[in-house]
């Protein structure tokens, strides 16, 4: 182990007289000193500190069975260096313990009592010259101390330039060349593989930035071809070769299956309703339409329900139709109605069957309302009752706010005309379907006809 000296400071002190004083100053003994003790200060040269002496022992490169490869002669060099510097470090510490008890022993000597001679009693004198033995020091306490922490600045310096020596060492000279020569190569090795994988990220991140642009670009063409199919849909552009050619299919007795016209109707004096139905429910086919209005939900209902005949219902007054359709055919069916005198008439597959008066005469049909096909409405818009659902198929659904005459509404049953209603046409775009009810092709006119 490397050991400074312990009194390299500059000062050596022992005990007077004693062998107590001897050990004192050779250890640095920690015991106060006893009563009526003197000291003898001698200086000891300032070179002392850096005298040589304390030379770096030997690092064995060996272990127990020969050579060590170098990697682990490498590692023991270093662990014994660093032990080496940690017992250097303990020694300083050491160092200064004595160094305070050196300099409370020096504050002793300059405070003892005056001689016989009457002067200071500090410095003990040789050969009566005068002359006090503590050679070049200076009498003041701080002074001493001063140069003290120097020569200690100094030892630390001097162990600070052996670490930083020892690790330059260790870092270049201690290495073989081979291992140096391995080391640069997998530095290297590591820089080539760290430059390869920072290429493949930006390659990924590329290729990541284009796919997401490809598919934005196709998610907003989806987009904007199903924005165009919702223009074409409120512009009226059907689905089917005319917009008139549909039907709308109700196959279940339930609440929820329905149509709705959009438009609703003015106020009325008069009209015409006329529709192909198709159906063979029992007992009876239902609601093919109902009107409802705020305060009235029977407006305008035609309704089969139960064994009963059907019937039209205006402003909640009813009168029984001589019509029968339940049996799984088309039929054309037209109900007409005036406010003089509620006079109505009943017309089936382009035949009068009926006519009656006094069906809420004088009273005219309310606006605003709303129409639906299949239900009946006890509120406007809701509230439906399954046993007076709908159950068959309808089309060709129109409205006139006038009574067509018979021959009219002959030639519109045989198909040798086709006119539209005025207030409310059986167009695609003014028929919307909820709750699985759909919307078909129908059968062409002249196919109805076959079917009767």
């Amino acid at each position: 182990m490397l050991v400074l000296p312990v009194l390299a400071a500059g000062l050596a002190l022992s005990w007077w007289g004693a062998a107590a004083g001897a050990a004192a100053a050779a250890g640095g003994a920690q015991q106060e000193s006893p009563p009526g003790s003197r000291f003898v200060c001698t200086s000891l040269p300032l070179d002392a500190a850096a005298s040589p002496g304390c030379p770096l022992p030997p690092v064995p490169m060996q272990g127990g069975g020969g050579l060590l490869p170098p990697e682990e002669e490498l590692k023991a060099t270093v662990l014994q260096l660093r032990e080496t510097i940690l017992q250097q470090k303990e020694t300083i510490g050491n160092q200064r313990e004595a160094i305070r008890e050196l300099t409370a022993k020096l504050a002793r000597c300059e405070s003892a009592p005056a001689g016989p001679d009457g002067k200071g009693g500090t410095w003990r004198k040789e050969g009566g010259k005068g002359k006090d033995t503590m050679g070049d020091l200076p009498r003041d306490p701080g002074q001493i101390i001063d140069q003290l922490s120097r020569t200690m600045q100094a030892l630390k310096d001097r162990l600070e330039n052996l670490e930083h020596q020892l690790r330059a060492n260790v870092s270049y000279a201690a290495l073989p060349n081979d291992l140096r020569v391995m080391l640069q190569r997998r530095l290297e090795d590591l820089e080539r593989q760290l430059l390869s994988k920072v290429a493949e990220l930006e390659t990924e991140k590329t290729l990541l930035h284009n796919e997401t642009s490809t598919h934005r670009q196709r998610t907003e063409a989806a987009l904007n071809a199903l924005l165009e199919r919702v223009s074409e849909l409120e512009r009226g552009t059907s689905a089917f070769k005319s917009p008139d050619e549909f039907k709308v299919s109700l196959p279940l007795r339930t609440n929820y299956l329905y149509g709705k016209i959009k438009k609703t109707l003015p106020e009325l004096y008069a009209f015409t309703v006329c529709l192909w139905l198709k159906s063979s429910a029992t007992p009876g086919i239902g609601t093919p339409f109902s009107y409802a209005v705020p305060g009235q939900a029977n407006e305008v209902v035609l309704i089969e329900w139960g064994n009963n005949p059907i019937e039209l219902l205006i402003n909640d007054k009813v009168a029984q139709l001589p019509l029968f359709i339940s049996d799984g055919k088309w039929h054309h069916i037209c109900v007409t109605w005036t406010t003089r005198d509620g006079m109505w008439e009943a017309f089936q597959d382009g035949e009068k069957l009926g006519t009656g008066d006094n069906l809420a005469p004088w009273h005219p049909i309310k606006p605003g309302g709303v129409l639906i096909l299949g239900q009946e409405q006890d509120t406007v818009g809701g509230r439906f009752d399954a046993t007076q659902a709908f159950v068959g198929e309808m089309s060709q659904f129109n409205i006139w706010d006038r009574v067509l005459k018979p021959e009219d509404i002959m030639n519109i049953a045989n198909c040798s005309t086709n006119m539209p209603g005025n207030i409310i046409p059986w167009v695609d775009n003014n028929v919307d379907v909820f709750g699985g009810a759909a919307k078909w092709p129908v059968e062409t006119c002249e196919e109805r006809l076959l079917d009767l």
